[in-house]
């Protein structure tokens, strides 16, 4: 299979960024059968949790960025994480 262009990246990111993150990982795990997570939930930064996922059969990874909110006062009741933004960029072998 050939690498994503950058017009499918692009299609590919106004894709996922409408689903929630469950729909949006199963999305990610069907486009390759090779699929490997980098990291999972990783915080970088103040509440900015990233899942990352490698495609190398088309040349792209995707980075899932979410929120964790909290309901109350600082304590967790009904905690939940919302997918807020999506990254979609080429591997280094991936010059399309």
């Amino acid at each position: 299979m050939a690498y994503l262009n950058e017009k499918e990246r692009e299609d590919l990111l106004n894709e996922l960024i409408n689903k929630t993150y469950k729909q949006a990982k199963r999305k990610i795990r069907r486009l390759d059968s090779t699929a490997k997570l980098g990291v999972y939930r990783n915080v970088q930064g103040v509440n900015r949790y990233l899942t990352r996922y490698e495609l190398p059969s088309l040349g792209t990874k995707v980075t899932l960025v979410e929120t964790y909110g909290y309901d109350g006062e600082g304590r967790k009741k009904e905690s939940d994480y919302e997918l807020v933004e999506v990254i979609v960029e080429p591997t280094p072998e991936n010059r399309t």
